[in-house]
């Protein structure tokens, strides 16, 4: 059985990794339910001319690469764990700055790709494209922004701007019965956790199943349950979590509460559970302007923007903390 599952999930990581997934055993979703990415169905591109549309939902759709690089005036490295908010407070941002309609550019791969990304000099490869997008700004978590800060690849003060909390998210009617952060040390229940040599909240998540659990239960989902397959590490966790748990590769993920609020505002096939203050997390956001950045002045707008009542509200909305 343990074969027959390992040979599905080698199958599917390709298609997961571009936002697909295979499943031998989930639902064909409908117009309400699809979970392929990406979830927003074009309302994350700012640009103004789209030109031709090519997407292929579970196959070719770049989900995490937004706007017209060709014409950007400001080019932002976000974190995705709220690539969802970022429509929204594009929005307003341009609605504050119309000179700057059309002509944003973000990502939000995880912020420790988005550091590679930085010092390969902004290019990067997806499948057979490659581009340069080099960053006006960077966004993170605290410690991540100091610490490039101090290394002399951005540029401070650091602008703090929200918070956040974790959650366990589970497939709609929770199968496999998660309750609790230790269930999740359960040998029966196969997890999706992010990887901590790419994804920043991977020390928030360890950080809370050591509150839940001592280094025990750390140990038994990094590490036993890595070795034995029933824990899968992510590369991109606000992509791939999701899908795997609604696809039946996983049945359990732990990803910040406001994954969890915007995966139910959408519809999807997924649901939350609630980790308990005492054995929660909060993570703090930052971001800084890139050194060397070729719009600093926009960056700075945007900086100041992000700690408006506008963007505030909308960061509010998907269950986010004031700085």
């Amino acid at each position: 059985m343990m074969a027959k599952r390992m040979s599905r999930h080698a199958a599917a990581l390709w298609l997961a990794l571009c936002g697909g997934a295979i499943s031998a055993h989930a639902a064909q979703p409908t117009a309400s339910t699809d979970f392929y990415p990406p979830w927003q169905k074009g309302a994350n591109n700012p640009s103004l001319d789209q030109g031709f549309e090519f997407t292929v939902h579970e196959a070719d759709n770049l989900a995490d690469f937004h706007g017209d690089i060709t014409n950007a005036r400001l080019v932002l490295y976000v974190g995705g764990n709220y690539f969802f908010a970022m429509a929204p407070l594009v929005k307003a941002f341009e609605a504050k700055h119309p000179e700057l309609k059309g002509k944003v550019y973000y990502e939000t791969i995880p912020p420790g790709l988005l550091v590679r990304q930085m010092k390969a000099g902004g290019r990067i490869t997806v499948g057979n494209m490659t581009w340069t997008a080099k960053p006006d700004a960077y966004f993170a978590g605290k410690i991540a922004v100091q610490r490039l800060i101090d290394s002399g690849l951005l540029v401070g003060p650091p602008t703090i701007y929200a918070t956040n909390q974790l959650a366990i998210m589970v497939p709609k009617g929770n199968p496999a019965h998660v309750k609790t952060l230790n269930d999740l040390g359960r040998p029966d229940i196969h997890l999706a956790l992010s990887n901590p040599e790419f994804e920043g909240v991977a020390r928030q998540i360890k950080a809370s199943f050591e509150k839940a659990g001592g280094k025990a239960l750390v140990d038994t989902v990094y590490d036993a349950k890595v070795k034995d397959g029933t824990t899968v590490l992510t590369r991109m966790h606000h992509r791939q979590t999701p899908v795997w748990l609604m696809n039946g590769r996983a049945e359990a993920g732990v990803t910040w509460r406001s994954e969890t609020i915007f995966q139910k505002e959408r519809g999807l096939a997924t649901e939350s559970v609630d980790i308990p203050p005492e054995q929660n997390v909060t993570g703090i956001y930052s971001g800084a302007v890139v050194k060397d950045a070729a719009h600093p002045e926009e960056a700075k707008q945007w900086l100041a923007f992000l700690v408006s009542p506008e963007a505030q509200d909308i960061f509010a909305h998907y269950g986010f903390g004031k700085p």
